[in-house]
Formats: C-alpha cells, sequence, structure tokens
C-alpha cells in the first residue's frame, strides 16, 4: 500500500452542477463542451477510489473513464477524437 495519494479524472456523461461536489470529497467538477463532467482531484486510495465510483453508480451517472495522473495531465475536451 502507497503513502502516496494518487490523482485521478474521471468523466461522466451530462453536465452537473457545482453544488454536487461535496459528494465527491472536495475534488474539483469541470463541464467540458461535448457534454461531459470531469471530477477531478486527489483520492487517498484504492477504497476511496471505489467509494467515489459506487456514488457515481447511485446516481446513475454514466461513466465513461477514469484516468490516473497528476493535474499537470491536460483533460481532453474529446475522448473519441483521433490523434492520428
Amino acid at each position: 500500500m502507497s503513502d502516496s495519494t494518487e490523482r485521478y479524472a474521471i468523466r461522466v456523461s451530462g453536465h452537473l452542477a457545482a453544488r454536487w461536489a461535496a459528494l465527491f470529497d472536495g475534488m474539483t467538477l469541470t463541464q467540458q463542451d461535448d457534454g461531459t463532467t470531469v471530477i477531478h482531484g486527489p483520492v487517498a486510495d484504492q477504497s476511496a477510489l471505489y467509494g467515489l465510483l459506487r456514488t457515481l453508480g447511485g446516481l446513475g451517472l454514466p461513466l465513461i473513464s477514469v484516468t490516473s495522473g497528476d493535474d499537470s495531465t491536460p483533460l481532453d475536451p474529446d475522448p473519441t477524437r483521433s490523434t492520428t
């Protein structure tokens, strides 16, 4: 088990209002132009990540992607866009 906190970006379908941020342990919600919301920030451990995913499932929000990385990782507003 690691002592360091991992950063995650969780993309869901639809736009979530900022008031929902309290459900996600202080993570940041960013509405994207493609109609999705990215929930990003630090997650203490895998158990906390699974808790966030259960919260999303309980809200009926369609999950698009979960990625790990630091805040310097750019968020692509169109995850279906080809880079080739």
